[in-house]
């Protein structure tokens, strides 16, 4: 398994990991058009990839300009073996390193992405668009979240 940041090349493989999900899935996939993507990936924020058995099978995206996460998602088949927590993890210390603003997201209710995000430290803050829940992350909560989990050993989310 190999984190890299996202380039242009990796859009067409970002988009067919995005909709092959099955959980928070896009009504419809016109609504994140190429374009998108690179604004956020280039301009707005930074994006990564993880490579594991030579293709790309996860990614993440950070956005600066509105303080969140814009996306975090795995190729089915390959959940539960730590690629998500790290994604996830590179993307937050970038993240705080460019800044100590809150940080936030939405995932709908009662998927797995949920659980995944109140075991990584997220702490929910309402509900954003159509009923999905909306998470916060601080720059304190960041840090006192990695100073457990320096001491912890086995999790693989």
């Amino acid at each position: 398994m190999q984190i890299r940041e996202a380039a242009h090349p990796d859009i067409a493989r970002i988009q067919i990991i995005r909709n092959s999900v099955a959980e928070n899935t896009l009504s419809d996939p016109a609504l994140v058009p190429d374009k998108d993507v690179e604004t956020y990936i280039t301009q707005r924020g930074k994006g990564w990839v993880c490579e594991a058995d030579d293709q790309i099978v996860g990614f993440a995206i950070a956005d600066l300009q509105d303080n969140n996460i814009w996306a975090l998602f795995l190729l089915p088949g390959y959940e539960c073996q730590g690629i998500g927590r790290a994604l996830h993890d590179t993307m937050v210390d970038w993240y705080f390193a460019q800044t100590k603003h809150k940080v936030w997201l939405s995932t709908s209710p009662g998927t797995r992405a949920e659980g995944f995000y109140r075991k990584a430290g997220w702490n929910e803050a309402g509900t954003y668009g159509k009923g999905e829940i909306k998470f916060e992350m601080s720059y304190e909560d960041w840090c006192t979240c990695n100073a457990v989990s320096l001491r912890t050993s086995g999790d693989n989310d």
